[in-house]
């Protein structure tokens, strides 16, 4: 009796861990979608992006996948401004290493831009100035640093006019970025801007840019700023064909329906695989059942002795497995809406404008799987059951 208790529990366990996972990562999947959502609207919805490498309608560009692509150039940036409707046209170089001033030191990221980058990004100086065009062609080593950057790395004093070092290179302090916190994945607090030929030529040893963003007047004119900045772009690379192109265009409504659809696939995906540990508590639950059934067979020979039919046999185990599934489910729920909880507090703890969310249909789906599970696993243990010789199963040993 014991044993088989302890069987019961093991395979409960099974049903409880795949109802959990399932709802857990449903809920944790929703909320890194509104995450990303919330972080990409907060770019603003008049802004289009230019990416190195081509791809489809519904595809990431290839320079996401980590290969270096190097056609798009500075020089296609300064022809898109001549777009009408076209406001400002930033363009980005990046870089991680070290910023050190005098005995202090800590890890930035620097990013290569220019003067454009301020409207671009909605970003205002809290101290001194932003570097301009002339700085830009001149290779003037000029930084402009993050909030987190000032503060890690002077404290209380005033940074303007010291000098941080980076990669061996000493660069002017000119001005510090207001605090802007986390946006798109990325601590903006712990930039530091520098003018992009500077960034290219004396960091980074390149003369590509790695993204090109259009801030446009009015979004009305999007569809057609996106087309002729295709055609301007089409004509500079020599590209004769739409499948010869090596770059990738981008409004900020088409690369939030690309990211939801690569999330809602990846979501499946991974409550597919949480799927599978019901299937082995399905298995389970068939095993069980089937010692049961050996294991009680004179109770089932005296049942039917004294008139119970084969479907009565059949409806109880049935039941019996059924139960046993839903009480996994029911569990699998409970933990898994507490487990997401967790990370919900967890992530709004570290910054994150994390959402709560455990749809109805999560729950509903784990409590059908899980009843399914009971009646397709356990209907065969009751079938069997059901059809045992009365006279034989009272002669069972």
């Amino acid at each position: 009796m014991r044993r088989n208790r302890n069987r019961t529990f093991l395979t409960v366990l099974g049903i409880v861990i795949g109802v959990s996972a399932v709802i857990v990562i449903m809920s944790v999947g929703a909320g890194a979608q509104s995450l990303i959502f919330d972080q990409l609207s907060s770019f603003g919805s008049n802004l289009i992006s230019i990416m190195p490498g081509f791809s489809d309608e519904k595809g990431p560009p290839t320079s996401v996948m980590g290969i270096t692509i190097t056609t798009l150039k500075e020089s296609d940036a300064n022809a898109l401004k001549q777009i009408d409707g076209v406001e400002s046209v930033a363009s980005y170089v990046r870089g991680v290493d070290g910023a050190a001033w005098q005995n202090r030191e800590t890890d930035i990221t620097y990013l290569g831009t220019n003067i454009d980058y301020l409207n671009v990004e909605s970003v205002k100086i809290e101290k001194g100035i932003f570097f301009d065009e002339s700085e830009e062609k001149s290779l003037a080593k000029v930084a402009v640093i993050g909030f987190q950057v000032a503060e890690d790395l002077f404290g209380e004093q005033n940074p303007l006019g010291e000098e941080i070092k980076i990669k061996r290179e000493n660069f002017r302090v000119i001005g510090v970025v207001e605090k802007r916190g986390v946006e798109g994945f990325q601590n903006q607090d712990n930039l530091v801007f520098i003018p992009i030929s500077t960034a290219q030529k004396l960091l980074l040893g390149i003369n590509y840019v790695n993204l090109i963003r259009l801030k446009v007047s009015d979004e009305n004119k999007i569809d057609s700023i996106m087309e002729q900045s295709k055609q301007i772009l089409d004509e500079r690379h020599d590209v004769n064909k739409p499948e010869e192109e090596d770059f990738t265009i981008r409004s900020s409504a088409q690369a939030l329906d690309v990211l939801k659809q690569v999330t809602n696939a990846l979501r499946f995906f991974l409550s597919g695989i949480a799927a599978i540990s019901l299937l082995v508590g399905g298995i389970g639950i068939m095993n069980i059942m089937l010692v049961s059934v050996t294991e009680r067979t004179r109770e089932i020979g005296l049942r039917k002795a004294i008139g119970a039919t084969a479907g009565n046999i059949q409806n109880q185990f049935l039941t019996e497995a059924v139960v046993v599934t839903l009480i996994g489910g029911i569990a699998g729920i409970v933990i898994g809406f507490l487990i997401s909880g967790l990370v919900a507090i967890v992530a709004n703890y570290l910054g994150y404008n994390w959402q709560f969310v455990v749809t109805p249909s999560s729950i509903f789906l784990g409590l059908i799987v899980s009843s399914f599970v009971g009646i397709i696993f356990g209907w065969y243990p009751a079938h069997r059951a059901a059809n045992l010789e009365p006279v034989e199963a009272l002669r069972y040993e």
